[in-house]
């Protein structure tokens, strides 16, 4: 019972493979296959994908979370997502739009992801990101400062809504200018 207190006392309820090798302190690649089939036979833990895992079913997993767990890298939402959000763009793209250092599509729980690779460099800036419990999002000057970055001639169809000055500021803090 050692390892399941330590597993459900975490406050994350998403785990990579590498990660619960971590928590339980086990190096050998067979004993940790073998407790994590252990633990997935017994519905303690939830198989996601290969080698990512649950403790609570994908229903009451956030989508946001789940995207960014999978990709188990430093990432955030933005672009089409963020845009549709705050009425830039009016039709609804049918994927969550990720920015990270791969480019990936892929679906997880009936959730459609598209992460989009940006170079290191434009990336870690933190200008117009922020963090609502764990999930960085990235503001409205910001996903359209990435959405340029990714397509300049993007069409934007509330452009008002913007605040194009911010955006520029961005854009040179990230080095883009």
């Amino acid at each position: 019972m050692y390892k399941l207190d330590i597993l459900l006392k975490q406050n994350r309820k998403l785990f990579h493979t590498n990660d619960l090798g971590l928590l339980w302190q086990i190096d050998n690649p067979n004993t940790l296959y073998t407790t994590i089939k252990r633990y997935v036979k017994k519905g303690i833990l939830i198989h996601i994908h290969k080698g990512f895992y649950a403790t609570v079913a994908l229903e009451e997993i956030d989508p946001l979370e789940l995207g960014l767990g999978y990709l188990h890298r430093y990432a955030y939402f933005s672009c089409e997502s963020v845009l549709f959000e705050k009425g830039v763009i009016f039709q609804k793209s049918e994927h969550y739009t990720l920015v990270c250092n791969i480019s990936k599509k892929f679906t997880i729980g009936g959730n459609h992801y598209l992460a989009r690779k940006m170079r290191d460099e434009y990336l870690f800036h933190t200008f117009g990101i922020v963090d609502n419990h764990g999930i960085k999002i990235a503001s409205l000057e910001r996903a359209v400062a990435d959405i340029l970055y990714f397509n300049p001639r993007f069409h934007f169809d509330n452009r008002q809504a913007i605040d194009w000055l911010e955006v520029e500021t961005i854009q040179k803090g990230m080095g883009i200018l």
